[in-house]
Order: C-alpha cells, then structure tokens, then sequence
C-alpha cells in the first residue's frame, strides 16, 4: 500500500504541475492574443485617420479660407482631390507646443499661433480661429479612446547658401531621401531690394542641377558688396517638387516687421514692428514697402500690387497698419523694410507648401509612453509641393 500512495502521490504531483505549465501557457497565449488584437485595432485606427485626414476636406469643405466653425476634421484640398491639402486648412491649425509657445500682441489684445516657429518665414494666425487638438479629436470620434499626432515635412530637401556677392552667386543643393538629385529643374526668383526707397525688382532664373545635385545660379546684374534680397527656388524633377529659401538682410535678425492674419476670409492682415512683440527697444520708426507674389502652378510668380508702403512708430504705445491680399491666391508676401539706415526683408507664405513650411500636430504629450504605436505614410501635394505625411496612433486607457 505504501508504494502504491507513493506512486499516486508522484503522478498527482506530476499532474497539477503539467496542469499549471499548461495554464501559464495558455493565459500567455491569451495575452498574446489580446494584444495582438489591440494592436491590430490600433493599426486599423491609424489607417482610418490617415485616410480621413489626407482624403477628406473637413466640413464645410472650404473651411480652411474662411473664419466659420468647424464641423468634421479633414484636410484634403476640395478643388484638387486626391493626396492634395489644402495650404490654407493647415494655417488654422493649433500648432503651440513647448517648442513653438503662443504670440501674444498686446495692440490687438491677441494670442497667435505661429506654425512656421520663425517670425520671418511664417504669419501668425489668431488662435481663436485655430483648431486645437482636443476638437479635431472629438471630430474624428476617437477623444479619450485613441491618441494621434501627425508630421507633415517636405519630401525633398532644398538646401540655399550665398557663394559670392560680386557677382551675387547663390548655390541650390537638392536631395531627397539623403540622395543628391541631378537633372532637376530649379526655377527660381531673387526679390532684390532696393537700400535707398524699398522698391522689390523680382529676378527669374530657370537651371538644372548637376550630378551631385548642386546649380549654381548667377545674377551679373547684381554686383556689389552688400546685397539685400529674398531668394526662392522651386525643384521639380519626375514627378517631385520642392522649395527652399534663403534671405540676406544688413539688418540684425533680431529687428523686423511681423505680419499678423486679421481675417481669413478676406485676407487681411497687419503689420507691425518685433519690437511691440518682445524685447521693446527705444522709440524709433521703421520704413516699409510690402508687396505679393501670386505663385502659379508652374512655379512662375505674378506679382499684385498690395500698395502698402509707408513708416511705423514703435515704442510709444502700439502701432500697426493693415494691408489686404488676395485669400484665396496662394503666394509670398515680402515685406522690405528699413531703419538707422540699415535694410531688411521677410518672405512668409500665404499657404505654407509655398514656402515648403513643415507642420507639427500633436497633444503636447506625444506617444512615448505607450507600447504599441501605429505609423501609417502618405505621399500628398501641398500647392504642388511633395510632402509626407506620418500619422502616429496608440490606445489610450487600459
């Protein structure tokens, strides 16, 4: 009797044990199986947004040129379809984040978002007729069940510096995905400005980049020590298309005039001087001459005439003038302007593929701290720019 307890003793202790290895395994199946069905969920999610994101206008379609509520989220250009957005949807975008905080202009008791984080490339928008994270969120119908953010950036990368000033030379690299472009169309055009009364002469050149990507374009014209100008360059090559800019000012970087969108619906906005932004300096007047350069679809410029030329008095209570473009005219608003007899320009874009302007929308709080994050691409256009979009997804809650 006592060998046979033994051996039953033995075979239920090797029984509950085989029981409890099979259990382990299969709660860790389980496991797997759950998660794998959450991140199967989560990846779905990522395609969807994506999708309504880059192939939905938003409703109304048109929002993005007016001042009016928005109703669904969506950022596909309406009058081009397809991987087309809409350059004006993404200025009203609420892009504030640690990196790129609010504007506040106290002489119009007004925040602004600035989605390019530069003054002098980007205009500023009032952020009452931005749309922030939380409503686009509500809008796709995933507030507190799934977090997204999504990066737009330019597909090719347009690299300008200065080589000489006697000729002005100016050198365009161009490459795209790390690889040097060669045999790509570079259009281009210098907005020389005039030191003496502010006027802009617009220069166009057309070239080709070499084998390593590189034009070198030379303006014979141009021939003396301290050029003032605002330079673009256009790249298009098998389908492909990109920008880049370059300014050269003889005034400090930290001395210029800021565009402020008043509305967008009839394109107004105002001009005013950094100084009654940040850092008031002593009470001086800054000369200016504004003028709009229509972009076409070629990536040839039209110019319109703004006639907005005159002085602004900073540091004695705020002081602004307003000026009107074309809102629904994709283009380049530059701004020459002059003081202690030094001069400078800013080039900023109304539709921000005219400038190849990247954008970055997010909650603030990012996706590092999930497990499982689903990345979807798209290749889109923006005014005829490549762009690629990367939208980010993850489950929010247990």
């Amino acid at each position: 009797m006592t060998g046979a307890t033994i051996d039953h003793m033995i075979s239920l202790t090797i029984l509950i044990a085989a029981l409890l290895v099979a259990m382990m395994t299969f709660n860790g199946l389980f496991a797997t199986a759950v998660d794998y069905d959450r991140n199967r969920q989560v990846a779905n999610k990522a395609v969807d947004l994506i999708n309504t994101i880059c192939l939905s206008p938003g409703n109304p379609a048109d929002w993005g040129k007016t001042n009016d509520a928005l109703l669904g989220f969506g950022l596909q250009d309406p009058d081009v379809g397809g991987y087309a957005l809409s350059p004006y949807s993404l200025m009203r975008l609420n892009t504030v984040s640690d990196g790129n905080p609010l504007v506040y202009y106290g002489g119009t008791d007004t925040y602004y978002n600035n989605i390019s984080t530069s003054y002098g490339y980007g205009i500023l928008t009032p952020i009452g007729d931005c749309v922030n994270y939380t409503t686009a969120a509500e809008l796709l119908g995933i507030n507190g069940t799934y977090g997204f953010s999504f990066e737009i950036t330019p597909t090719l990368d347009v690299s300008i510096s200065q080589v000489s000033t006697e000729p002005l030379t100016l050198n365009v690299q161009v490459s795209g995905s790390g690889l040097p472009l060669s045999g790509a169309t570079v259009t281009s055009h210098l907005f020389e400005i005039d030191t003496n009364d502010l006027s802009i002469t617009w220069h166009p050149n057309v070239t080709l980049t070499d084998g390593s990507g590189s034009a070198d374009i030379i303006f014979n014209d141009i021939d003396y020590a301290n050029p003032v100008y605002s330079f673009t360059a256009y790249v298009s090559l098998g389908g492909l298309h990109g920008v880049g800019h370059h300014i050269c000012n003889t005034i400090s970087d930290d001395e210029f005039i800021v565009p402020l969108v008043e509305d967008f619906e009839n394109g107004s906005l105002i001009l005013t001087h950094i100084w009654e932004i940040e850092n008031p300096g002593e009470p001086a007047a800054v000369f200016y001459n504004a003028a709009f350069f229509i972009l076409t679809s070629n990536f040839n410029v039209q110019e319109y005439d703004l006639d907005c030329s005159g002085h602004l008095t900073f540091g004695e209570g705020f002081n602004y003038v307003p000026t009107q473009i074309p809102p629904s005219e994709v283009g380049l608003l530059i701004v020459s302007y002059k003081a202690n007899n030094e001069v400078g320009s800013i080039i900023v874009p109304w539709g921000i593929g005219a400038l190849g302007v990247s954008a970055s929308y997010n909650s603030g709080l990012g996706s590092g701290d999930y497990d499982f994050v689903a990345t979807e691409l798209r290749q889109v256009t923006i005014d005829n720019i490549s762009y690629q979009v990367k939208v980010s997804t993850w489950k929010l809650g247990s």
